[in-house]
Parts: C-alpha cells; structure tokens; sequence
C-alpha cells in the first residue's frame, strides 16, 4: 500500500510539473505588436480627426509625457496641456509608428516613429511606452518626442 500510495504521488507530481508547464499559453510577440502598431495608429488619427476626447482615452491614467520644461504627469494634465493642440481645423502635426517592439511578457511595447508638420516634413521623433491594461486595452504610459536629425 505505501508503494502505492508512492508510486501515486509520483505521477502527480510528474504530471503537475510537466502538465501545468504545457498548459502554459504562449504570447503571440508579432500578434502584439500588430495590436500596439494599430492603436498608436487610431492614436494618431485623433489628431486627424480633431478628436481630443479619443486622444484622451489612449492615456493610462499615470501617464508621463516629457514635454516642455517639466514632465506633464497624469491623464487629466497630459490632456489638459494637449487641448489647444486639437483646436482649429487642420492638424498641427501628425504621426506614424516605424519600428514596433513588445517584451516577451506581453505587458509592455515601445512605437516609434517620424512626427511630420502639416506640410508633411519630418519636424521630430516620437518614443512612446504602451501598457497592456487590465481592460486589454493599450494604453501610453510614458511619451516623449526629440527634434528629428539632419
């Protein structure tokens, strides 16, 4: 009986460390990073668009974009500061993502990419930081742009 009840624990514990490993799903990387490309995208086209409602709801709530001399930390001021840049009837500038990288957790990516005037001349460079939330929305997390090289 104690053979057994050895010979029981054994395969147990066999199929608990090979069993749970198996079940273990495997991240799609390049289906993420298809996900983050298409959401900097509708992000951009906020600005398209004029629609700074839909630009704020891209925003994690603690959110950190560096612009100007201070960082703006938080949906609310990240917005706020970015209103008057959604006012008027043509767009100041616009964006597209280039280079889409996801960590192998699945929990964060990087966009980056030209920002362009509405002449359409390459003016800067965006880096932004998404967020994978608890929703299963992507949402930016930190974002800074840097004046585009010669």
């Amino acid at each position: 009986m104690l053979m057994r009840l050895a010979v029981i624990c054994a395969i147990v514990g066999l199929f608990t460390l090979t069993g749970c490993a198996s079940m273990t799903p495997r991240l799609d990387i390049d289906d993420l990073a298809r996900q983050v490309r298409e959401t900097e995208r509708a992000f951009a086209k906020t600005m398209a668009d004029r629609d700074h409602e839909a630009f704020r709801s891209f925003l994690a709530e603690e959110t950190i974009f560096f612009s100007g001399d201070a960082p703006l930390r938080g949906r609310e001021r990240v917005a706020e500061a970015w209103r008057s840049l959604y006012e008027g009837e043509e767009a100041p500038f616009s964006w597209e993502p280039e280079v889409v990288e996801v960590l192998d957790s699945g929990t964060l990516a990087l966009s980056s990419g030209p920002v362009r005037n509405a002449e359409g001349e390459v003016i800067a460079i965006f880096n932004s930081i998404w967020r994978l939330e608890p929703d299963g929305a992507w949402r930016v997390i930190f974002d800074r742009g840097c004046k585009a090289c010669d």
